[in-house]
């Protein structure tokens, strides 16, 4: 039987480079990118009103030829129906 130096060969401790539980990506500073959203220094903000809104998604959906737009704005016009209560099935 040969004696070997593997079993006498300590794992070394990590003491030195980065410390990072990100999986190798540097630390990065926390937070939401959105915190800002909805802030603006805009000296005028345009807002589209609900009405103005839903006649648009009406336009778009009688022009519409792409399946998922069309169901994409169906779902618009239906959650804005329902709101409303005026929903029929």
């Amino acid at each position: 039987m040969t004696s070997s130096n593997l079993s006498k060969i300590k794992p070394k401790l990590r003491t030195e480079g980065r410390v990072s539980g990100n999986f190798g990506k540097s630390k990065v500073k926390s937070g939401s990118s959105l915190k800002d959203i909805g802030v603006t220094k805009a000296k005028v903000v345009k807002i589209t009103k609900q009405d103005d809104y839903i006649h648009r998604l009406y336009d778009a959906l009688d022009k519409a030829e792409d399946p998922k737009l069309k169901n994409f704005l169906y779902q618009e016009i239906r959650k804005i129906l329902i709101q409303r209560g005026q929903w029929e099935q």
